[in-house]
């Protein structure tokens, strides 16, 4: 290992027990499937070895971590604020105190019609204090965060393992308690309160909820306990004796679904989808014993989703639903439909299908209607102002515009129907994450907050540049790069570079004061934005899914080729870091170009491909049967069998390599990079260091307190710098 290194350490040997597996003619040996069993007490024992020999090999790096550590603790405003949210009468925010984990949740009683800035005089509630909630346990997340329409209840859910198993609750916010920030008996703070009593329902494995109209009914959507597929609609009365009703239930496994109410109050909506295929059913929310109506009946690779808009304020429940649907096009396009009948046949069309345009969301609001697009990988919001007589939808709306090269862009808290501006999040690798409002009519936007950078942050110092590859088949792979004004490109430079690239999700180009650490030691940092992933809409996706999944390592490929050619990064100096079907990722282009990258960081990876997806007992492995391929087709099964790292791992040198797991993790399963690590030490042919590095008290995200976070990013970076010859 380079300066981080322990001389003379052993590495653990796991035990190889051979378990033979033969499919569609084809066999393969697993010698280390024993890992998968938790009730084997070798499992336990293997994983703190393997911590243990982890530790022992970054030690001489300790004061290392320690001063990133503080560094990047340095530029944190420790106690801080969150901007006001107005929702019915009340200013709602969190804030953070210095030296404690997680955040407080409150809300201020509004006495202007103005959100309530956290000085104000009138007294806080303190609605959730994570830091209680969080006491003995290692881990603590928050779910659900619903206040039901009368202000006077709130359902909560929270995970105190990491394994992403939710638990609901409700509070009574009208019962009172003095406000301790250092528990129940720590002193009072004036004008302070703490809000709520838990009432004595309490529902296991909950994924999501929705308040009725009534204050009283609150329906919630549960997940199988082994599978982690979200299918039952239950229906809960609260005071009520009677038992939980199961209001719809999802047979097919592909599907999984989430209750949730529109902006406008009035409905709430089931969504029922899997990767290429949606349904949505409706209920008036005063109606909290009707049945789901169905809007249009599910049909193979056609996505759709809603949004209701009243018309008038004396008809609540009526109007047109918004519909976003690709039938149209891969790229959506924008309808409507009456919310009395949206059956097809109503559907009108508002705003035809682009195909350079990925209408990749829309939420509604009294007055106008916000769409969210994304253009060349590049995220827009287009405001549709829906009290304008011009001729198109087009012509009534207004783009919101950016001026950096990369950034990123989403929608922001807005929780109220009759809002006249959009609260809306913009950040980039430079200018740290900001809180706009822009007002609908005169198109002014007001900076609300800009995320804090103490110290000596002068975002003069650095550039960002939107670069483009280009992969063998010819399309071009953008990347997004920030470095130092100082930092030459001249490839002597460390680069770290990031992918995904799966699930059509996008990766944000966004800000960290975390990655300062590494840009001011002169390492540059770029983000491969590749197919399977969604920066230019679902067509990006299909090209990187299924038997396309090649298209997304080759891509990664041609984007480290591209950035060496071009100078800005060498072989010698080149990391490259993925996380979860990101750490399948990095596996993948390891075994395919080993000889390209210097450092790999691969956190939570998907390696074990084909032994996760024929286990349909596993979560989410049957509904991403449309990601993957499933692997009882014999097609389906060789497209895995090509790229999966576990599967191809080979005697040759591979880079210095560090995965990280976690043992409550229920996306990736801890075995899979176990297993990964374990193989690997027996094949590879040269001197690299190689680090398993499991957390055994949290789940797929890592840490949940912020600090404990911090310490986690100040190992990894100081691995890599450690690698580069950097510790400094």
């Amino acid at each position: 290992m380079g300066s981080a290194g322990g001389v003379g350490l052993q590495a653990p040997v796991a035990t190889r027990e051979p378990v033979e597996h033969v499919i569609h003619g084809d066999r393969r040996v697993d010698h280390y499937a024993w890992l998968k069993n938790r009730k084997d007490s070798r499992v336990r024992e293997y994983l703190e070895a393997e911590n243990a020999y982890a530790e022992a090999m970054m030690r001489s790096t300790e004061r290392f971590q320690e001063k990133l550590y503080q560094e990047m603790l340095g530029r944190i405003q420790q106690t801080d604020l969150s901007v006001p949210y107005r929702l019915r009468g009340y200013s709602y925010y969190t804030r953070t105190e210095e030296g404690r984990q997680y955040a407080i949740y409150c809300r201020r009683k509004e006495v202007t019609g103005e959100a309530q800035p956290p000085d104000s005089e009138q007294e806080e509630e303190v609605l959730l204090d994570l830091n209680e909630l969080a006491a003995g346990h290692t881990f603590m997340g928050l779910g659900i965060f619903e206040v039901s329409e009368d202000n006077r209840l709130l359902a909560y859910a929270t995970d105190s393992t990491g394994y992403r198993q939710y638990t609901l609750e409700v509070k009574d916010l009208r019962i009172r308690r003095p406000w301790s920030s250092q528990g129940e008996r720590g002193p009072e703070k004036p004008g302070q309160a703490t809000a709520g009593q838990t009432s004595t329902f309490r529902m296991e494995r909950v994924t999501s909820a929705a308040w009725a109209a009534d204050n009283r009914t609150l329906f919630y959507v549960t997940e199988d306990e082994v599978t982690k597929r979200s299918n039952q609609l239950w229906r809960h009365e609260l005071g009520s004796q009677a038992p939980d009703e199961l209001w719809y239930e999802e047979k097919d496994e592909r599907f999984r679904m989430d209750v949730e109410k529109s902006r406008s109050g009035a409905y709430l909506f089931l969504v029922i989808n899997s990767h290429t295929t949606s349904e949505v059913r409706h209920l008036r929310a005063d109606r909290p014993r009707g049945r789901f109506r169905l809007v249009a009946d599910r049909e193979d690779d056609h996505e759709y989703y809603i949004d209701h808009h009243p018309g008038s304020a004396e008809d609540p429940t009526g109007g047109i639903f918004f519909i976003r649907t690709n039938s149209g096009g891969r790229t959506y396009r924008l309808m409507t439909a009456p919310a009395a009948d949206p059956a097809r046949t109503h559907w009108h069309e508002v705003l035809p299908n682009r195909p350079g345009v990925m209408l990749a969301g829309l939420e509604a609001f009294r007055t106008h209607l916000v769409l969210f697009e994304r253009e060349d990988g590049l995220p827009y919001l287009r405001v549709l102002d829906l009290t304008s007589e011009a001729p198109s939808a087009l012509d009534a709306s207004k783009r919101i515009k950016f001026a950096e090269p990369a950034y990123n862009a989403l929608m922001g808290t807005n929780p109220e129907f009759d809002a006249g501006f959009v609260r809306f999040q913009y950040e980039s690798f430079i200018t740290p994450r900001s809180v706009y409002d822009y007002d609908v009519k005169t198109g002014e936007r007001t900076l609300r907050k800009r995320q804090p950078v103490l110290g000596d942050y002068d975002p003069t110092k650095y550039v960002s540049e939107r670069l483009h590859a280009t992969a063998k088949d010819g399309t071009q792979i953008p990347l997004s790069v920030v470095r130092r004004r100082d930092t030459l490109r001249d490839g002597n430079a460390p680069m770290l570079l990031y992918g995904y690239g799966s699930y059509g999700f996008s990766m944000p180009v966004a800000f960290s004061s975390n990655r300062l650490s590494l840009l001011d030691r002169g390492m540059m940092f770029a983000i491969a934005h590749i197919r399977g992933g969604g920066e230019l809409g679902k067509p990006w996706h299909d090209a990187g899914r299924m038997q396309n999944k090649m298209n997304t390592f080759g891509d990664f490929i041609a984007s480290a080729e591209y950035l060496i050619t071009r100078r800005y990064a060498s072989p010698k100096k080149l990391v490259i870091e993925g996380g979860s079907a990101g750490g399948l990722l990095m596996g993948a282009v390891t075994n395919m170009r080993p000889e390209l990258f210097h450092v790999v960081v691969s956190h939570v990876p998907f390696v074990d491909v084909l032994n996760t997806m024929l286990d349909p007992s596993l979560p989410l492995t049957v509904g991403e049967y449309e990601e993957w391929g499933n692997p009882q087709t014999a097609e389906e099964y060789f497209w895995m069998k090509a790229y999966c790292p576990y599967t191809n791992l080979g005697r040759k040198a591979y880079p210095r390599i560090l995965v990280k797991t976690a043992l409550n993790d229920s996306q990736v399963m801890y075995w899979e990079p176990a297993k990964y690590v374990a193989k690997l030490r027996t094949l590879k042919t040269d001197g690299n260091v190689l680090l398993l590095k499991t957390n055994l008290g949290a789940g797929h995200g890592g840490a949940s307190g912020r600090y404990d976070y911090l310490r986690e990013i100040a190992f990894d970076y100081a691995f890599m710098l450690g690698e580069l010859g950097l510790v400094k």
